[in-house]
């Protein structure tokens, strides 16, 4: 794993937080986007090298939905930039941990994505994220 590439924060509203974080960050977000397969509004901001994506869910059987049902709003999970997802998922298996996308799939901001179950990282839900080539 490179570096952190981003911390997702579930939110009921992205136009509410967006205004919060522009507030906290003193920048506005610099992306929205949907990804509809997982019923997803995500709104990434900068602050330094770091990135913060917002996710708001749209429909309700969508797991940010389930996840703030259930927790609340709040940090949802972190994400690791890998750059052979594929041989990243391959290696976690072998050392014990569970993979919940075997295969990677499409995600926001022009990645490939993979989730580890948070029951095997301590209770934190783990994304791994490579970026797709243009």
């Amino acid at each position: 794993m490179n570096k952190i590439e981003h911390i997702g924060i579930a939110v009921k509203s992205i136009e509410q937080s967006n205004t919060l974080f522009k507030a906290l960050l003193g920048e506005a977000h610099y992306k929205i986007e949907e990804v509809a397969s997982e019923g997803v509004k995500t709104s990434f901001f900068k602050s330094g090298p770091n990135k913060i994506e917002l996710l708001e869910a749209t429909k309700p059987d969508s797991p940010i939905a389930k996840f703030i049902e259930k927790k609340g709003e709040g940090i949802h999970h972190i994400a690791f930039a890998v750059d052979d997802i594929e041989s990243e998922i391959q290696r976690l298996k072998n050392e014990g941990f569970t993979v919940l996308n075997e295969v990677p799939k499409k995600g926001a901001d022009n990645k490939l994505v993979a989730f580890l179950h948070p029951k095997t990282t301590n209770g934190v839900l783990i994304e791994l994220c490579q970026d797709i080539p243009k």
